[in-house]
């Protein structure tokens, strides 16, 4: 059974693929956090700001199968597909919480039996199953990643336990630093503490020009 906290078509806003048009499939629970406020500060990960525990989101739920997932996926892309003729196929991002804690083969070969080019975003503390098209890495803390290539490593910075070199061994085709944000803004559309971390983060990529910077595009331009 796949568990799934929500799912919903918008632009993805971090990384290489900033600004395409996906669908993205949440899956329920981490291996690094529980998801519970009162354990965040003793988990691995203590920064995050997603809601990832249970099915009862958008479009959430229990799947039985892949091919009742994969179709619930395909169902939330609009129907009319006659302007990616020749171009990029539909996008489905599978994350989380930790995608990869369910995330297996058959339900790759399910999306892409539907057309869909796969995304994951992972910590990469699990091994990645075969197929997948857009491999998405972001380490978390003193986490120990297994996965030694990918096409994006993204790391959220600064993080002490975290830092970018620490991670110069992993094989990717892009390295980003994303500035760090509170898990949640003391007052709406503000956030002293990730502005800071902006700059922390643009200094290091001139300091370092193989990183560069990413914003969560979807939250300055107030999309989902």
């Amino acid at each position: 059974m796949y568990r799934v906290k929500e799912a919903f078509y918008t632009l993805q806003g971090e990384g290489a693929q900033a600004g395409r048009a996906a669908v993205f499939c949440r899956f329920s629970k981490c291996n690094l956090w529980n998801g519970r406020e009162a354990d965040r500060a003793t988990a691995v990960c203590t920064f995050c700001d997603t809601d990832f525990v249970g099915t009862d989101g958008q479009n959430g739920g229990r799947f039985d199968t892949a091919a009742t997932l994969a179709d619930h996926i395909a169902a939330l892309w609009p129907g009319d597909r006659s302007d990616l003729a020749g171009g990029p196929r539909p996008y489905v991002v599978c994350t989380g919480g930790e995608p990869l804690l369910q995330l297996d083969e058959p339900l790759i070969a399910a999306f892409h039996e539907r057309g869909f080019e796969v995304g994951v975003e992972t910590n990469g503390t699990l091994p990645a199953p075969k197929g997948i098209d857009w491999l998405c890495v972001s380490p978390k803390a003193d986490a120990r990643v297994v996965i030694e290539a990918c096409d994006e490593l993204k790391v959220v910075y600064p993080q002490p336990l975290a830092m970018p070199e620490r991670f110069l061994s992993i094989r990717a085709t892009h390295y980003f630093l994303s500035p760090m944000a509170s898990p949640v803004a003391p007052v709406a559309g503000t956030d002293p503490a990730k502005a800071s971390n902006t700059r922390k983060a643009v200094e290091y990529c001139l300091q370092h020009p193989r990183w560069r910077l990413t914003i969560q595009m979807h939250k300055v331009v107030g999309i989902d």
